[in-house]
């Protein structure tokens, strides 16, 4: 963090959810620092606790010990500062793609003409130029992902949270669109934290990889990813002879992990 200052940090935090079951430990006593723009994700087996991770950095949760903060700010509920991308695009199929991208200003009482303008502006920006006009049904899953970029980045969040958003699709749409996501949070200066199962992605899009162990959710290992693939593309990334030697060693530590009582993502 010496180059960087502080935007996301978890101060020994653990949370506990609590059910029919009894009470179960989440992630115990986790420390973490992401700088300003900085791209690091989250890998490691189920119930490590990697979405929880983001649910208390999205103030949808709150921990049962520990701070969470946000630009230095201690994180009490969800802000406008944090945007979250899921899995599922969740876009409502009776609004046009303009309108779904234009979702979230709409909520934070944008005048309507300013939040048109800024969403035509994103849906441009990733590569849904004339698209405003459809609707959800009518567009392929990769398509539907770039409008549900397009509706996160349009309240200008400080933050991307982004909870494997690539997962549901097809390999050469999910490449294209790391290298959409990569591109476009750099070009923005964003700061972003992503959970992925797939290490060669997270070895390809990220500066630093958090390898987190389960039972509770605590981290293993923290993989820094050298300059040189840094400054690639993800597809581009992928070619470079120092990828693999990355690659490696999340597998190492992945493998390591699961022997030890985790299960296999």
């Amino acid at each position: 963090m010496a180059e960087r200052s502080v935007m996301l940090e978890l101060r020994s935090v653990s949370h506990v959810y609590v059910g029919r079951q009894g009470a179960s430990l989440a992630v115990e006593e986790l420390s973490l620092a992401v700088g300003r723009g900085e791209f690091v994700s989250l890998v490691g087996p189920s119930g490590c606790g990697k979405t929880t991770v983001l649910s208390l950095l999205a103030g949808l949760l709150r921990p049962a010990s520990g701070e969470v903060r946000v630009g230095g700010r201690e994180v009490e509920k969800p802000s406008a500062k944090v945007g979250y991308m899921l899995q599922q695009d969740c876009l409502l199929p009776w609004r046009t793609i303009l309108d779904n991208a234009a979702l979230g200003l709409e909520i934070g009482g944008a005048p309507a003409a300013a939040r048109i303008e800024a969403a035509g502006r994103l849906l441009a920006e990733v590569g849904l130029d004339g698209t405003g006009g459809r609707y959800p049904g009518e567009l392929s899953g990769g398509m539907r992902q770039r409008v549900a970029l397009a509706r996160t980045l349009a309240p200008d969040p400080e933050v991307l949270l982004l909870d494997e958003p690539f997962s549901a699709l097809d390999m050469q749409i999910k490449m294209q669109l790391e290298d959409l996501v990569q591109a476009t949070l750099r070009r923005l200066g964003k700061t972003a934290v992503l959970v992925t199962h797939d290490l060669a992605e997270a070895a390809a899009m990220s500066d630093r990889v958090i390898v987190l162990a389960p039972h509770p959710g605590r981290i293993r290992a923290e993989i820094a990813v050298p300059p040189e693939l840094r400054r690639l593309a993800p597809t581009e990334a992928r070619k470079h002879p120092a990828f693999q030697a990355v690659f490696d060693e999340l597998w190492l530590e992945m493998s390591a992990g699961e022997a030890e009582g985790g299960e296999a993502g």
